[in-house]
């Protein structure tokens, strides 16, 4: 008898000893009142009992499920003391929060094919699940080809309470195209390894178990898609490939309407928060918000979905965002239906801030936050662990980095040619980090890279397919993270990987978001029609020319590389610049900042330094890659960028 069948034993064992106790009075008669709190007892007991059966189902389809990380590389510790049966179980959308879910993560099976086969009848074995198969936490670690297809197999099973309610299947993030099946029928299918999706999986479930079936295809850098620094063959700046399920998969439970996103549009001269619940139909259905700041309530505003709703803040209440002040504001908003019953209750939050393009005393094009100017002092982020490789250990893992570079004084961090999973931004908005956000780089080409005067090199010829594809992914990726008040810098094209159409990818990227700072090719062939132009240069900062139409920048520095024994990827390793001590790495640090303050005072206005970690044989990281040896004295860090930062001001 497993853990789950002892436990719906006693329950039932519980239960009947309590109806032989309270139904009867002292008299041996029945007591009314009695049967009622019986009954109580009764719905109680089933409530439990089905959790404990749809438990009991996952342990029977992976009973013989022993997980260990693949390989002998270097692992941080929190892969190593990774919790199978509690893999990333905070709830994945924090911009949308529900209290009524099922995590999928843990356990499915997995089969790999050919380009042209069925899936097969008997799976090669069990993954992880969010860690992509390529990982060590897949349990798996194996690479596969544009020629395969990856099958991904769990049985799930509904609640009898979410019966009378329509249920979503949600995907955080899938690479690169899948198809979803229930029960052998197909409900739909997506592109794009960057952004969430979901399905009404409603009509294709029946009671009991129910098959659920992800086919995903990743043809990686032979093919046209974003895929950012992956490779099937890793070498220097290029990182090992990843493929299918590499975020959170889970289901809830929802009525005939609602919410379905929120649209945030702040006003920080005005002091208006401005919010438009968007629901899965066009009625305007009753809405009731409630915003709170530091656990007060300081608004009660009813409206309507579908319309802006505007909450004017009093001089009391406008708390501004910044680096320094992360001020948060709670949202709790409940959607009624037409009779006036409650059908959708959800946890939200928004921050207020204003991010422009504005001339300083000195002439000067600026960032300015909330109408102060800002230096831009980052780190350029890859996002790769080396056990989760694109998918963090843990949600504790992730917000380490997060952290770490805040205590070392940074105010940014360039997401460099990924996405991160909806929380990564969220901790940002919490901790007060600005993002600067890459799209990811696909279809690379041939096209030559001048960046150092405007107007010169080539723009990439693209397939009309590739070029569809390119706008369908970036308009999903700026839709799904626009939320997001972090961001402040979109960037469409990095170094010229890929980059064409550039005058119209600025525009349609100003179409999607004009509240936003356009940097349209970071240390690529620089085009007009955005707010930044911004050079490359390794491994001193310099700026050896300046575009007096935009905010000058430099999108990448320093590459500064050290090797630490026992933390490696592999011996053979690589790095812009290879140093032999801390002290060497942390005095040549010192030195660019002493260059980037004289660069501020001529028009410079924001520095990136590549990178946060060691990334597999790349060793420019401030940290090894295992996140256990810093590589840098950090008060000494700290204190050099705050250095900056405050002679900015």
């Amino acid at each position: 008898m497993n853990e789950s069948m002892k436990k719906t034993y006693f329950i039932k064992k519980k239960i009947l000893n309590k109806f032989l106790t309270l139904i009867f009075n002292e008299n041996g008669s029945l007591d009314f009142l009695q049967i009622l709190l019986f009954c109580f007892y009764i719905l109680l007991g089933i409530q439990i009992m089905q959790l404990n059966h749809f438990n009991a189902n996952k342990e029977n389809q992976f009973k013989n499920f022993h997980w260990a990380p693949k390989g002998d590389k270097i692992k941080t510790k929190w892969g190593i003391n990774l919790d199978v049966n509690n893999v990333w179980n905070e709830y994945p959308r924090p911009q949308l929060e529900r209290k009524d879910w099922i995590n999928l993560n843990g356990p499915w099976l997995y089969s790999v094919t050919g380009k042209w086969s069925n899936k097969p009848k008997k799976a090669d074995g069990i993954i992880l699940i969010p860690f992509p198969l390529e990982s060590s936490l897949s349990g798996v670690m194996r690479n596969i080809s544009d020629e395969d297809i990856i099958w991904y197999e769990k049985d799930i099973e509904i609640p009898r309470n979410w019966s009378d309610k329509k249920i979503i299947l949600n995907f955080g993030g899938v690479d690169w195209k899948c198809i979803i099946y229930i029960n052998d029928i197909k409900v739909g299918e997506h592109s794009g390894g960057y952004t969430s999706f979901n399905f009404d999986i409603t009509n294709y479930l029946r009671s009991g178990k129910n098959k659920l079936i992800v086919k995903v295809i990743d043809p990686t850098n032979k093919g046209y898609q974003p895929c950012g620094k992956q490779v099937m063959n890793p070498y220097e700046i290029y990182y090992t490939s990843i493929s299918g399920i590499w975020q959170t998969v889970w289901l809830e439970p929802v009525h005939n309407d609602y919410i379905k996103n929120l649209e945030i549009n702040n006003d920080f001269d005005r002091k208006e928060i401005k919010i438009n619940f968007k629901i899965n139909s066009n009625n305007h259905l009753p809405i009731s918000l409630t915003l709170e700041y530091n656990d007060k309530n300081i608004k009660n505003i009813k409206g309507l979905t579908n319309n802006n709703i505007s909450i004017k803040l009093d001089d009391i209440n406008f708390h501004p965002w910044s680096p320094s002040e992360p001020n948060i504001y709670k949202i709790k908003a409940k959607l009624f239906n037409e009779r006036g019953q409650l059908i959708d209750s959800i946890e939200s939050y928004t921050t207020i801030r204003k991010i422009e393009q504005r001339k300083d005393e000195n002439g000067y094009y600026r960032i300015y936050l909330n109408n102060n100017k800002i230096f831009n002092m980052g780190v350029l982020d890859q996002g790769y662990w080396p056990d989760g490789l694109y998918t963090p250990p843990s949600e504790e893992a992730m917000i380490y980095d997060i952290n770490k570079l805040k205590e070392l004084g940074f105010n940014t961090i360039r997401k460099h040619v990924k996405i991160e999973p909806y929380r990564y931004y969220y901790y940002c908005d919490k901790i007060g980090m600005l993002i600067w956000q890459d799209m990811p780089s696909g279809d690379q080409g041939l096209n030559i890279r001048k960046q150092y005067k405007l107007d010169r090199g080539t723009d990439r010829s693209r397939s009309e397919e590739s070029i569809d594809t390119y706008y369908k992914e970036w308009g999903e990726i700026i839709e799904n993270l626009k939320f997001f008040q972090c961001i402040i810098i979109w960037i469409p094209f990095n170094e010229a990987w890929g980059q064409f159409d550039t005058e119209k990818v600025a525009n349609f990227t100003i179409e999607k978001d004009s509240t936003r700072l356009l940097n349209v090719a970071s240390g690529g062939n620089h085009r007009k029609g955005g707010n930044i132009f911004d050079l490359h240069h390794y491994p001193e900062p310099s700026q050896s020319f300046y575009y007096e139409d935009e905010i000058n920048v430099i999108g990448e520095y320093g590459g500064l590389g050290l090797e630490i024994y026992n933390h490696t990827w592999k011996k053979d390793n690589w790095g812009y610049v290879k140093l032999n001590s801390k002290e060497e790495v942390t005095q040549k640090y010192e030195e660019f900042i002493e260059q980037l303050i004289s660069l501020s005072k001529n028009g410079t206005s924001g520095a990136i330094y590549t990178q946060t970690t060691d990334v597999e044989v790349e060793i420019n990281g401030l940290i090894t890659y295992d996140r256990e040896e810093m590589k840098i004295y950090e008060d000494r860090i700290k204190a050099a960028n705050y250095k900056i930062i405050e002679s900015f001001k």
